[in-house]
């Protein structure tokens, strides 16, 4: 099935250059060049997108403000932001806001496809048969691999994809130390660097599911290291 992507970029040349090669990867694309028509087209179109990029830098509703609108209308969604600046804030404040992932201009082609093709695996992926139906109890937590999803003393927590595979891989594998390379390369892939993006999506998590993120009894830091998912049973 064509997954279909929404490209927000006000430069009109660089909005060109990632549709035409987008598009010749097989991609449908749909694009606008500002954060207001991107919320627009999202709404009209029933969130029907699989990933979206937004550039950060934007007259009017920027980047931030429109992966914060989308994030909260669709945790299903994939989203790359897009910047010109390498500032490290930037980076952690588009995954602060609910992105996947980000891409620092000027980027190639082959960079701009890989990652988009990354996110998109994310966002389609079926579960093996083998685990269908099967539900990780850890304390409070009810983790179905089936669905996807994960309740907290029965409630759902509305996590994105990426912190779903976080959250699996850390349940399917409690009370065992896990170094950041190995979490970087099992969600991102082995052509990924910069294990910046693991810390920032770990404490997104933990404001999602710890009683007191700044004090964690869950997911723990092994420092130098990496984490560890503590069983409340252990």
């Amino acid at each position: 099935m064509t997954k279909r992507i929404i490209v927000c970029e006000d430069e009109a040349s660089i909005r060109e250059f990632i549709v035409l090669n987008l598009k010749r990867s097989g991609y449908e694309v749909t694009d606008v060049g500002c954060g207001e028509d991107a919320v627009k087209v999202f709404k009209e179109h029933n969130g029907g997108f699989d990933v979206a990029l937004l550039d950060i830098m934007m007259p009017g509703i920027d980047g931030f403000e429109v992966c914060k609108t989308l994030r909260e209308m669709s945790d299903k969604i994939g989203i790359i932001m897009l910047s010109a600046k390498s500032q490290e804030m930037d980076k952690v404040s588009s995954l602060m806001m609910g992105a996947d992932d980000y891409i620092t201009k000027p980027f190639s082609v082959t960079e701009l496809v890989a990652r988009v093709d990354a996110v998109c695996r994310r966002v389609s992926m079926t579960v093996d048969k083998e685990q269908s139906g099967r539900v990780i109890v850890s304390g409070p937590f009810e983790c179905d691999t089936q669905s996807r999803t994960l309740r907290k003393n029965g409630v759902p927590i509305d996590l994105t994809q990426v912190e779903y595979q976080i959250i699996e891989y850390f349940l399917k594998n409690q009370n065992t130390a896990l170094d950041r390379s190995t979490i970087l390369r099992l969600i991102w892939g082995d052509s990924y660097y910069g294990e910046k993006i693991v810390d920032v999506n770990i404490r997104r998590i933990r404001m999602k599911i710890e009683d007191e993120p700044s004090n964690p009894k869950y997911i723990t830091t092994i420092w130098g290291f990496g984490y560890k998912w503590c069983s409340p049973e252990e």
